[in-house]
């Protein structure tokens, strides 16, 4: 049975909203085109698929931040281990920006899958963003294994190890993890029901536990409330309500409102 808070995603049509836009204003050339595609998106997000959401993680104090942050997301399974022993259809694994697995959860992964998974990542950021996969996107490949089908990868930052505890960059991969299940099940509907995540940029980013299962909340509400035509939309609108996040209480996490023109209301 479905329950509220259930994240939702699948047959979904985006389109420009027509309320509360002060981004990006633009001009409607047909009122009846707009109506005839709202009225198919409508029908077509009626047909949806829940997805499960896990969050594991060996350090417990992420853990412990986590149970903190989505104390209100009963829909989401925390608990101490290893994303290894996750049972689902995808896990997001943070990376850097050349798709190197050379450290962190990238390596755990890469060792349990074989070399051949570092050699898709880098091809789908070749095909995709020219070979550097920016902050705020992600890349969807098959893992050539079972269990998980696919492996989501995500940069937290540039390089290989960098500091990554005074940026947006959780955030940004968050949010661009679930946006990549979002796409993937748009291109081929059910393929993702299940998806597991890291505490990212906890460890080798040096992001704290608290800020961590903070910024992560923000990503998943995000995903959880809206979807965007493409990457550079969700990067702009995550960057322009959080630059001024460090005055906000420390305790609390931030909500992303309502994106104008490239977001759907889900």
């Amino acid at each position: 049975m479905l329950t509220a808070g259930t994240i939702w995603h699948g047959y979904d049509t985006e389109f420009p909203l027509a309320e509360d836009m002060s981004v990006g204003r633009g001009s409607v050339a047909n009122d009846c085109t707009i109506a005839s595609r709202l009225e198919s998106t409508m029908t077509m997000n009626r047909v949806q698929t829940p997805l499960r959401v896990v969050l594991t993680d060996i350090n417990p104090q992420v853990v412990e931040a986590w149970r903190a942050a989505f104390a209100d997301h009963p829909e989401i399974e925390i608990r101490r281990g290893s994303i290894l022993d996750e049972h689902v259809d995808a896990w997001v694994t943070p990376t850097n920006s050349r798709g190197l697995m050379d450290g962190g959860v990238d390596a755990v992964i890469k060792r349990h899958l074989g070399a051949g998974i570092q050699l898709r990542v880098q091809r789908a950021i070749r095909d995709q963003f020219a070979g550097r996969l920016p902050i705020g996107s992600a890349v969807c490949v098959s893992s050539g294994a079972i269990n998980p089908k696919f492996l989501i990868s995500t940069p937290t930052m540039e390089a290989s190890v960098e500091n990554v505890s005074e940026t947006l960059n959780v955030a940004l991969a968050c949010a661009a993890g679930f946006q990549a299940i979002h796409r993937q099940n748009n291109e081929k509907p059910g393929s993702i029901t299940s998806v597991a995540l890291v505490g990212m940029g906890a460890r080798t980013g040096r992001v704290p536990a608290r800020v961590c299962a903070n910024l992560m909340w923000t990503g998943y509400t995000l995903f959880n409330d809206y979807s965007f035509d493409d990457y550079d939309e969700l990067r702009s609108t995550i960057i322009a309500q959080l630059d001024d996040i460090e005055n906000a209480p420390n305790n609390q996490p931030v909500r992303i409102t309502r994106p104008e023109r490239s977001a759907t209301k889900r």
